[in-house]
């Protein structure tokens, strides 16, 4: 099913009116139409583009020339998305997006619990997918002037975008990353999802499913016990709070 939005919709000029940009996408579907419109989105927004339509291709063409962020469609023939995503995270950090023609919640879960880290839904508006772009991008260049952070064995640089937990490094993807940094910010206030969502994500709306299985995920990896968390506990009624004193949770 095409996005809400036609070849001919190309020629009318960039849809965000940002500045160009060199950063380079790789656009993966097998729908020429799908990954027509969407190449030219974000060509039209500067964006370097690169195409595959299928998983093979896309490896190799990531391999050959490392993309800065991957529109990747949930499923593709043969190798689906999600595999393509697992073997290129393998190969090293890259944010992805992801595209998915179903409404169920449980496929845009498992699309993040492999790593993605933002997901859209057909039909969609090529703008918005140009949109959610330049929010991933945006997140990975943070400002030089930000001082290192760090509690309870936690240490995040995020100029060099680097983790460690007691001095041994942490794999977190783009929002990973993103929401430790900032829990270090605030240590033992609470926050809500909804406002999670719109200070870590950007999204003045969106599922907040995304914000429940990625504090999931970042427990994982912080956590010494992630079933029983200290660290980032769940504040009932409210959202997620961080204490860096690691107690035992109400």
């Amino acid at each position: 099913m095409p996005p809400n939005g036609s070849p001919d919709e190309l020629r009318d000029g960039s849809p965000t009116g940002s500045p160009p940009t060199t950063a380079r996408v790789l656009v993966v579907d097998d729908d020429p139409t799908v990954a027509e419109v969407v190449a030219g989105y974000l060509d039209r927004a500067g964006y370097v583009v690169d195409r595959a339509d299928d998983g093979p291709t896309a490896l190799a063409r990531a391999a050959a020339h490392r993309p800065d962020l991957v529109v990747l469609d949930l499923m593709l023939p043969g190798m689906d998305g999600l595999e393509v995503c697992r073997r290129m995270r393998g190969q090293g950090p890259v944010p992805v997006i992801m595209l998915t023609a179903r409404g169920d919640e449980d496929d845009r879960i498992l699309g993040l619990e492999v790593g993605a880290d933002d997901y859209v839904t057909k039909p969609f508006s090529p703008r918005e997918l140009v949109l959610r772009v330049e929010s991933v991008l945006r997140r990975t260049r943070p400002a030089a002037v930000e001082r290192p952070l760090g509690a309870a064995g936690l240490a995040v640089d995020p100029v060099a975008r680097r983790a460690t937990k007691n001095g041994a490094e942490l794999a977190l993807t783009l929002r990973e990353f993103d929401l430790l940094a900032f829990l270090l910010r605030h240590p033992g206030r609470a926050f809500a999802r909804e406002e999670l969502m719109h200070r870590v994500w950007g999204w003045d709306f969106g599922d907040l499913s995304t914000v429940t299985v990625h504090v999931r995920r970042l427990r994982g990896k912080v956590e010494d016990d992630p079933a029983r968390p200290r660290l980032i506990q769940t504040v009932w009624g409210v959202g997620y709070r961080f204490d860096p004193a690691g107690r035992e949770a109400d």
